[in-house]
């Protein structure tokens, strides 16, 4: 298994599933070892693992009570009073009745950084077949000899050889799409690289070129192979500024072509194909996206979106389908202003009471279609960008397995937003969003959000 991969899991049926699979979950993580960011594995062993019996029998009383406003706010006064925590807004919902129990500046837009996830998420869920997979195809050129790799947006396609694991789970492979062209076309002199698909500017507002060298981004272009990446068997690996190119160049290889005859187009073409792979199931997708927060994913997937929706697959198409297709599910997005679906733009906006919208509507009775979006949150302690998170005994150790979250992290500004199940069993929705934070901003929304287990708050 590739050090980064993420493992789905279908236990996301309801309310009483989601205490469920939380609690299975803090029994699993004393036992396994799990992956950290940066590929290498971390032990997670909390101080004191729930014991439950089988996750499909486990008793949830419907009258587990929920949390006051008043006692909620008391038990976190010594957490609020971090000063590292900066300019915080937030709020925290019972994912039953969906009543607000606390709330601090909840309509304040704020950076949510990687949070911003979740709305993308959340409207694929509802825009998409949960099953949809994205096509890469070549096709005949208009000349002897030239063949013409067409981009339909998926940037798992995968340089990796039969039998070497892929850095996505289940991605295609240029490989085998190299196969079906040698099938079927003989004399191949030329590639050229599709990339009409998508539209407009290849890097949002608010993004930093640097980030491309810092593995954070690559332009987002139509065809790309192992999501831009130079290195892609390094967990750290910076990304490319020429994805598309260096798609093409791969096919190109597998071909036998010369590099040099490699070219990138931006209008369409038309002819008989020569040979197509789709990517993973949508679901599957998502997963990776959310667990490994990543951004080429986050911005390709959004304008699948768009695509459904009707809108221009740009950064501007994309953003409107997420922010509709939530508006039209009833999912207030009220002071939103986003330059792109990654939340990596310094120009995005975005309100605590919108983030925690999107997940009490995953957790709440009224869309289960979202339902999948709890189960791709990363497990306190236990996986994901979350994985070294909520191990430190003074500050959040009693959250592990427990609490599941997006997070969000740029220069000064932190976020969680997601699901805990507290003492007594209620399950409560929250998101904080902290900007202009101090030196340990993350260990301070940290602790913040460990209350919400530990506490009762009755």
């Amino acid at each position: 298994m590739h050090p980064l991969r993420w493992r789905h899991s279908t236990a996301h049926l309801g309310i009483t599933a989601a205490v469920l699979a939380l609690a299975a979950v803090a029994v699993v993580i004393a036992a396994v070892v799990l992956p950290d960011d940066s590929g290498a594995g971390a032990q997670v062993v909390p101080a004191a693992p729930v014991a439950v019996a089988d996750p499909g029998v486990i008793p949830v009383p419907d009258d587990a009570p929920a949390p006051t406003g008043e006692a909620l706010a008391a038990a976190m006064a010594a957490a609020l009073a971090d000063p590292n925590l900066g300019q915080l807004t937030g709020r925290i919902t019972d994912a039953l009745t969906g009543k607000t129990l606390w709330a601090r500046q909840e309509d304040l837009p704020m950076q949510p950084a990687s949070t911003n996830k979740v709305l993308t998420a959340a409207a694929a869920l509802l825009a998409l077949d949960h099953d949809a997979r994205v096509t890469t195809r070549v096709i005949a050129g208009d000349q002897p000899g030239v063949v013409v790799l067409v981009g339909g947006g998926d940037p798992t396609l995968s340089t990796a050889q039969a039998g070497e694991d892929t850095w996505y789970r289940e991605a295609a492979r240029i490989s085998d799409l190299a196969d079906q062209v040698r099938d079927n076309e003989q004399d191949i002199t030329e590639v050229r690289v599709d990339v009409s698909a998508f539209t407009g500017p290849t890097m949002a507002v608010g993004w930093d070129a640097a980030d491309i060298e810092g593995g954070d981004i690559a332009p987002i272009e139509a065809v790309m192979v192992d999501g831009g990446r130079i290195q892609p068997t390094t967990p750290e690996s910076r990304r490319s500024p020429t994805p598309a190119l260096d798609a093409g160049q791969a096919l190109a290889a597998a071909l036998g072509v010369d590099p040099d005859r490699v070219s990138v187009v931006t209008s369409s073409v038309t002819g008989r194909e020569l040979g197509a792979v789709r990517s993973a199931p949508l679901v599957v997708r998502l997963g990776e996206m959310m667990n490994a927060s990543d951004n080429v994913m986050a911005e390709c997937i959004a304008r699948e979106v768009a695509a459904a929706m009707g809108r221009p697959q740009s950064f501007t198409g994309a953003v409107e389908a997420v922010t509709n297709r939530l508006a039209t599910a009833h999912i207030a997005l009220g002071g939103a202003a986003l330059q792109d679906a990654s939340g990596l733009s310094v120009d995005d906006r975005l309100s605590a009471r919108a983030l925690d919208a999107v997940v009490q509507a995953a957790a709440g009775p009224d869309l289960p279609e979202l339902r999948p979006l709890l189960d791709m949150l990363p497990v306190a302690g236990g996986s994901g960008t979350l994985s070294e998170r909520f191990l430190n005994p003074r500050t959040g150790r009693g959250a592990a397995g427990w609490l599941r979250a997006k997070t969000g992290s740029l220069t000064r500004t932190n976020a969680l937003a997601g699901i805990v199940t507290d003492r007594d069993r209620r399950v409560l929705t929250f998101a904080f969003i902290s900007n202009n934070a101090g030196p340990t901003g993350r260990t301070a929304i940290d602790a913040l959000a460990a209350v919400l287990r530990t506490c009762g708050c009755r």
